[in-house]
């Protein structure tokens, strides 16, 4: 996910006044730094470009490999084929099968909870000030395992037959954001302490209602089934599942962008904010209903994948400052390229089996970021 890694000169000898003259130059300008030349329009410009280039090939190549490898060149034949309703070979029907019907939604269903995670981790950062805020720390993601869990463990939306666990995690979702809404805001407001204890309390209760569900259940294999949901999987992606996700994550971009400076001012302090004319309850109230609707959106097409939306804008951040303008410009394609990868490691690592999203989203990123952060001392928002 996060790439790792990242002298005192001897002053010359002074003969005479007259050499010393002679030899006086305006000195050189410092060379820019890293984060100087990315933080430029231009440096912007090319890293969106790059980043969207990157997505663009890894999507093709994530879609050629797998437990089944369809050589690239077959790959993007069916694809051509898909898209312009073109004709292959009878003999090839199960290769564009998998190519078409299997791994297309998949990688591109990665693309757009890469994206949404990232953007909605942004907007929980900033709705709460709290650097260690994601889109699951206000009881969201554990609001939707318990309808998760009721699918698995007594058959309910069982006439919804395949859609059955994304309906009722998507249900149970924004159930639990009502109750965490509900139980934080007071007359004084939406407080951003009261809502992140208020999710963080309320997380513990619906974690133990899901434990004491799977308890209880007969089917011995409800817990195994109900854990690998909770870590993440792309695994039941599919064409119908695609567009709502993706119309849910473009709609809260469009908004976030649009209301980036009142997120730069809100950062600085509600009073702050307040004498500089932003209302932020108002504002917390619109986030709060941005994030609760597309973090159920996502999470009922990919379970609960950690660590993707509390990482990516700090990330992001640290290389390009920390102006919401700039963050929400880059980090949307710097989560999809991540997952995009994550995803076909989870599926190829140990094929036919595949790994949960959150386990390998966690091995790879938390040393990442641990090392990243010793080495340039970033604090939340600035460095």
């Amino acid at each position: 996910m996060i790439p790792a890694g990242q002298e005192t000169r001897s002053e010359p000898d002074i003969q005479s006044s007259e050499t010393t003259a002679a030899r006086v130059v305006a000195p050189k300008p410092a060379p820019a730094t890293t984060g100087n030349r990315l933080t430029t329009r231009s440096g912007l410009m090319w890293t969106v470009v790059g980043l969207s280039v990157a997505i663009l090939g890894s999507v093709v190549l994530a879609i050629s490999l797998g437990p089944t490898t369809v050589p690239l060149d077959d790959t993007l034949r069916y694809l051509g084929a898909a898209l312009t309703g073109g004709v292959i070979d009878s003999s090839e029907v199960s290769k564009y099968t998998i190519i078409w019907e299997v791994r297309t939604p998949r990688v591109l269903l990665a693309v757009v909870v890469g994206a949404g995670l990232s953007i909605i981790g942004v907007a929980v950062q900033a709705m709460v000030r709290n650097a260690l805020a994601d889109p699951f720390v206000l009881g969201i993601s554990s609001g939707a395992s318990v309808g998760a869990s009721a699918v698995v463990v007594f058959g309910a939306f069982a006439a919804l037959g395949v859609y059955a666990l994304s309906a009722a995690a998507f249900l149970s979702a924004l159930v639990a954001s009502v109750l965490v809404y509900a139980a934080a805001h007071s007359r004084a407001g939406l407080s951003p302490l009261r809502l992140v204890l208020t999710g963080v309390v309320l997380s513990y209760g619906f974690q133990a209602i899901m434990t004491v569900m799977i308890f209880l259940s007969p089917n011995g294999e409800a817990a195994r089934t109900v854990l690998f949901w909770l870590l993440g999987s792309l695994g039941a992606a599919t064409w119908t599942s695609l567009p709502v996700a993706a119309v849910a994550v473009v709609a809260a971009l469009i908004v976030l962008r649009y209301r980036s400076r009142s997120l730069d001012v809100m950062a600085m302090g509600d009073e702050t904010a307040g004498s500089l004319g932003v209302d932020t309850t108002k504002l917390r109230r619109g986030l709060f209903l941005l994030t609760a609707v597309v973090t159920g959106a996502l999470v009922a097409v990919s379970g609960a994948i950690g660590f993707v939306g509390l990482v990516m804008p700090h990330l992001v951040r640290l290389l390009f400052g920390s102006s919401h303008a700039k963050v929400l410009l880059i980090t949307p394609l710097a989560g999809a390229l991540f997952l995009i990868w994550v995803d076909l490691v989870s599926r190829t690592l140990v094929a036919p089996r595949e790994l949960p999203l959150g386990v390998i989203t966690a091995l790879i990123g938390v040393p990442v970021f641990i090392g990243l952060i010793r080495k340039r001392g970033y604090v939340f928002g600035g460095r």
